[in-house]
């Protein structure tokens, strides 16, 4: 074998991202969370699970110094030539029989040509195995392109500047192992490198590891009637670009034998998937830390986990039929940035939805956002929602397709719905914020364009409706309309206005003129319910809707009561006329 100067492949990129994305929300523990306002009440819902996630390995742990390099050295690999139907190898190592490619001992393979047969990775238990890609095309219409029947570790390295193509049609089972996909691997397996790759998988799928798969590297495409990428163990990804066609899941990670496994981890790269089933799914919980992603779910949900759920970075972009982020356990977003589509759920929790910071907008859906309990303590938050723009344990999961019963039932107690932080702008045709439990405002800033119709609120709560902080204004329908209750600790008004269209402004002034609240309505209203610091008792305010101003005095701090004032309290307004 001709020896070649050393070629290294730095991957300082990579790590600094991922360092980054590692550092950018950090593991959120109790001490951070415990000042959080109405964390108490969402941790009694999920049963003390907030803040945890499950068995996940540190972040850190996640990738081995080899798995982010992506390089080899040529001085010491061993070359395979593939010839079309058979391959030549000087090395004991590498036997070939016929089509098929044997290496049974541990080190690195520079593999280029052409086969229309099977590599086989069948080494020690212990053994790590290389396999550079350099140029190959490999086809095999029986089995696996790549199949890795026995090592401690299979690396699938794209070489620089190369162009490579696996293509698989249908699968048989090879030594009692049900292969069935493209690139199979009974142990870990991880790809990377800065080289090419088109993966074409018949009937299975593109990439299967039987253990963990990991992701750092390589321009890839993935084109599968099954799943794109699975990962028994986990999936974890930490760079490269992948775009994955799939009639299954994009990227799928389950292990039916032990529920601590079958996670999916994400701290880079740039993943586009076009999906039949669910875009990205995770059987036990997921983390995602960093990352650009574009997600289209043609009949399933866009990202669903299991178990928890943890959003800390990443740009993400998703359009799904049923729910955009799905978690059976808590879902956290705590970072990124988010524009999600759905024709269910916008985002969709059987236990707690925490939002503590990042830019999320929720562009279509049935229900924007719905839990057992929901938790604003931070961010940037707009949603638009053709039933409740927020539901705290009322609504069933795929709700939006004709009421139907989801995957489970709620498993928390005593919903609520707690806004402490960050700004809300709500456009629900539904209720905008509706808690069958209660609904606490503490802080931020909350803005609501209701329903139109007089079967819904603009505010909806079956348990105690508190504010004691912030800035609110929500506008509606006044048959449903409601106002915050004797608990509140900050002056909240509740009135009826003449009739005012989507665009006209509501504004609230004190006595001297001062504008306190200003907001642009997104639909029409009747009603306006508004809070803010300022409102003291006594005090005496102008409440301007469209081209109507009602000076409004507080003999008491909360002004208005339930359903068209049939409950209204200590109150004095007078209306004036136009200008």
């Amino acid at each position: 074998m001709k020896r070649k100067n050393v070629r290294k492949i730095y991957a300082a990129a990579l790590a600094a991202v991922l360092t980054a994305a590692l550092a950018a929300c950090g593991r959120t523990d109790a001490a951070q969370t415990a000042d959080i306002p109405g964390r108490e009440g969402a941790e009694a819902a999920s049963g003390g699970r907030i803040g945890t996630i499950g068995d996940l390995p540190d972040p850190e742990e996640m990738f081995t110094d080899r798995d982010m390099a992506g390089g080899y050295e040529e001085s010491e690999s061993i070359v395979i030539a593939l010839t079309g139907s058979s391959a030549s190898c000087e090395e004991k190592s590498v036997s070939v029989s016929g089509n098929t490619v044997t290496i049974t001992e541990e080190g690195t393979y520079v593999l280029s040509g052409s086969l229309e047969g099977m590599i086989v990775v069948d080494a020690a238990d212990t053994d790590k195995v290389q396999l550079v890609l350099n140029g190959v095309e490999i086809s095999d219409r029986e089995s696996a392109c790549i199949y890795a029947k026995e090592a401690d570790k299979l690396f699938i390295t794209l070489a620089e500047g190369s162009r490579n193509s696996i293509s698989g049609e249908s699968y048989t089972v090879q030594d009692d192992n049900n292969v069935d996909g493209a690139v199979f691997s009974q142990c870990d397996l991880t790809v990377n490198g800065p080289g090419s790759l088109s993966i074409q998988a018949g009937e299975g799928n593109g990439v299967v590891s039987k253990d963990d798969l990991a992701v750092t590297g390589g321009t890839v495409t993935v084109t599968a009637q099954g799943h794109g990428l699975e990962g028994k163990d986990s999936v974890r990804i930490a760079g490269g670009q992948w775009d994955i066609v799939s009639g299954k899941d994009g990227i799928h990670s389950e292990n039916k034998e032990n529920g601590e496994k079958g996670f999916v981890y994400i701290a880079g790269g740039e993943l586009s998937i076009v999906s039949d089933g669910d875009g990205i799914s995770a059987g036990c919980c997921m983390q995602i830390d960093g990352g650009s992603f574009r997600i289209v779910s043609d009949g399933a949900k866009g990202v669903k986990s299991a178990g928890e759920m943890w959003v800390k970075g990443g740009s993400l972009f998703v359009d799904s039929q049923d729910d955009a982020l799905h978690a059976d356990g808590d879902l956290t977003v705590c970072g990124g940035t988010l524009q999600l589509s759905s024709e269910d759920d916008g985002i969709h929790s059987e236990v707690t939805v925490t939002v503590e910071s990042g830019e999320l907008e929720i562009t279509d859906s049935y229900e924007g956002i719905e839990g057992s309990s929901i938790v604003i303590a931070g961010g940037e938050i707009r949603l638009n929602a053709l039933d409740d723009g927020m539901n705290a344990a009322g609504g069933n999961d795929q709700s939006g397709f004709g009421g139907r019963q989801g995957d489970g039932m709620y498993r928390g107690s005593g919903p609520c719905i707690t806004i402490s932080g960050g700004s809300v702008f709500i456009n629900a045709a539904g209720d905008g914020i509706d808690s069958n439990g209660d609904l606490i405002v503490t802080g931020g800033e909350t803005y609501v364009s209701g329903p139109e119709d007089d079967a819904n609120g603009a505010l909806d709560y079956g348990g105690r409706g508190q504010i004691t902080g912030g800035i609110l204004a929500a506008v509606g329908s006044p048959q449903m309309a409601v106002n915050f209750g004797d608990s509140s600790t900050q002056g909240s008004i509740l009135t009826n206005v003449p009739a005012c269209r989507a665009g006209d402004r509501v504004t609230l002034k004190d006595d001297q003129g001062n504008v306190l609240v200003d907001y642009t309505a997104e639909s029409s209203f009747r009603s306006v319910v508004v809070s803010c610091p300022q409102l003291q008792q006594g005090g005496t305010y102008i409440l301007t809707a469209g081209d109507s101003d009602t000076e409004i005095t507080l003999e008491s701090l909360i002004y208005g009561g339930r359903g068209g004032f049939e409950d209204r309290r200590g109150f004095r307004e007078e209306r004036r006329p136009p200008g």
